[in-house]
């Protein structure tokens, strides 16, 4: 299984809820897109404070993580969030574990 983890550096977070649901609503129209979480980072460890908000994606295996990639569906709601950040892209922080199922 992967774990797709997405950290956002928000300057402007208006939009972020229709953009939750709209990444959510995704889930089982992708295939292997299994599943999706989010809400705010509460940073116990004082480690990503310029990251307040951010998601988890899960995904069968790695092509259905790479067929999420290339969605256009997924592609206009990064677009969205780009704008949302602080720096554009480089306001979003994405690391992809490969994870056991449990």
């Amino acid at each position: 299984m992967i774990q797709h983890i997405v950290m956002l550096n928000l300057a402007d977070d208006t939009g972020l809820p229709d953009v939750m649901i709209d990444l959510a609503d995704l889930v089982g129209e992708i295939d292997g897109f299994t599943g999706f979480s989010h809400g705010p980072n509460i940073d116990v460890e004082g480690k990503t404070p310029d990251y307040p908000y951010g998601f988890i994606c899960s995904f069968r295996d790695l092509s259905a993580l790479e067929a999420y990639a290339s969605d256009p569906r997924h592609q206009a709601l990064g677009g969205r969030l780009v704008g949302m950040c602080n720096g554009g892209g480089d306001g979003i922080m994405a690391i992809d574990l490969e994870v056991p199922e449990v």
